[in-house]
């Protein structure tokens, strides 16, 4: 069987201005010696008064501004794709402007319907940020790489193969209706060395623009992995500006350690708890369509730094606890238990939403109520309406933080529960909850979100961790 690697470049290893895409070029070079390549990419980062930018927010930013009444420009998206076009020889440079040209129309004629009708939403955004980000990025790498020697081709919107649910800014994945439309990608895959196609975006079965949420260009990669895991002996690989270590380098920049393999569980829950690893929604999804895809994560600056993420981890021998890590902006929902079993099975078939966690339920007044740890206070503040009307009586608690500590062997780790709230507490933190479940091996600690406590928290327990002694 033919290996295939779907690799993922974001905006960050693009760099403002595409300043690393020489480094992306000599990475898909050294991949496509080996097998074939399939390149999702995100925006670009651009610079704006002086700071770095992805394009996704500045044309987030237009939009917004063109419902104020602001008439919506592109000179910000079109200079940085000029500065792009440095790098696409003479030969392919006229045909690369003629498409960056006729995509940044169709993201224009977007902007000025959001200004004509005063409304930025729906699909109206999905093509304004998919024709002036993604997608184009897509095209003019193409060309790029057609530069450099490289036999590449980009996948038209027209044959798009990642089809989704009517969900139009956060939406979902079909994996069904998706085969129906991956002939023509196929294709491609077959006739070139490295197929480009732009992450992040969508497509209904009736042709409407659609984008996941922010993040969502590894959510392609692993869709696309799902789609050709079957044809192909297939793994994925995530470019970053580094591998894993055992918590956020932007919090702690002392005793960091390197992560060499991480399981499906382990990275999903890293993701949702703050780590910049991958979208945990991509792991979720490769299990859901039962696929067993090898993933990687690699430092492109330093390709022999990498992390392994596999359903199966090989035999185990540093230490158990892998990752610390935190998430701010969480809400906590109250609900009686005999109410909770409707608003789970809503959430997962019409919501299809999953970045919460059931805590430990407890009864009060002889009635049991359960809890549920919500990772974004801002997704239950708009949809309250939705959830108080599974139980009345219901209360949500918002301003809440979140450590926990991430390793499915934990409970090797001695005495690691009390070890770990006690440093906390002396770091002058007041836990307001703490749930340990031996059977998930999960530790979870809540307090108030204010004044840098999870970031507190965080350097706090990362650093009692490599004191403790494990089995």
């Amino acid at each position: 069987m033919t290996d295939l690697v779907v690799v993922k470049f974001g905006g960050s290893v693009i760099g403002p201005d595409g300043e690393f895409i020489p480094q992306i070029i000599q990475r898909i070079s050294n991949l496509r010696k080996e097998s074939k390549v399939i390149a999702v990419f995100s925006a670009p980062l651009t610079v704006v008064c002086g700071e770095k930018r992805s394009l996704t927010d500045v044309i987030l930013e237009q939009g917004r501004n063109s419902e104020g009444g602001t008439l919506p420009t592109l000179d910000a998206v079109r200079s940085t794709y000029e500065k792009i076009l440095r790098l696409v020889s003479e030969e392919n440079k006229e045909n690369c402007k003629n498409s960056l040209n006729s995509h940044l129309e169709k993201a224009q004629k977007a902007l000025d319907e959001a200004y004509s009708k005063k409304e930025f939403a729906d699909e109206v955004r999905s093509r304004a940020l998919a024709f002036s980000g993604e997608i184009l990025m897509s095209h003019v790498m193409s060309y790029i790489l057609r530069s450099n020697g490289i036999k590449s081709n980009a996948v038209e919107y027209e044959n798009w193969p990642i089809i989704t649910d009517n969900n139009i800014e956060s939406t979902n994945f079909l994996a069904a209706e998706s085969r129906e439309k991956i002939e023509n990608t196929a294709r491609l895959v077959e006739e070139n060395d490295v197929v480009v196609i732009g992450g992040f975006i969508g497509k209904t079965v009736d042709g409407v623009t659609t984008t996941y949420e922010r993040g969502g260009s590894d959510r392609t990669a692993a869709d696309l992995g799902i789609l050709f895991h079957k044809k192909y002996d297939t793994s994925i690989n995530f470019e970053k500006d580094s591998a894993v270590v055992s918590a956020d380098p932007k919090i702690v920049d002392e005793g960091l350690a390197e992560v060499d393999q991480l399981s499906y569980n382990e990275a999903r829950l890293a993701g949702m708890f703050g780590m910049k690893i991958l979208d945990p929604i991509a792991i979720k999804e490769i299990l859901e369509n039962g696929a067993d895809i090898p993933i990687t994560v690699t430092n492109m600056k330093n390709p022999e730094k990498i992390t392994t993420i596999k359903r199966i981890l090989d035999e185990q021998k540093g230490h158990p606890i892998k990752i610390v890590t935190g998430r701010e902006n969480c809400a906590i929902l109250r609900i009686e238990t005999e109410l909770v079993q409707k608003l789970l099975i809503s959430l997962e078939k019409d919501k299809r939403y999953s970045e919460f966690i059931i805590l430990s339920p407890f009864t009060k007044d002889g009635i049991e109520f359960s809890r549920i740890l919500f990772l974004d206070g801002d997704y239950v503040k708009r949809n309250e309406k939705y959830f108080l009307g599974f139980d009345s009586l219901a209360t949500i608690t918002y301003n809440r933080g979140v450590i926990t500590l991430i390793g499915d062997e934990m409970w090797r780790v001695q005495q690691v529960a009390s070890r770990t709230s006690a440093k906390i507490g002396e770091s002058g933190l007041n836990i307001l909850n703490m749930d340990a479940q031996e059977e998930t091996s999960r530790i979870i600690i809540v307090v108030e979100d204010a004044k840098g406590n999870i970031r507190k928290a965080i350097m706090a327990v990362h650093q009692e961790i490599s004191q403790i002694d494990f089995i």
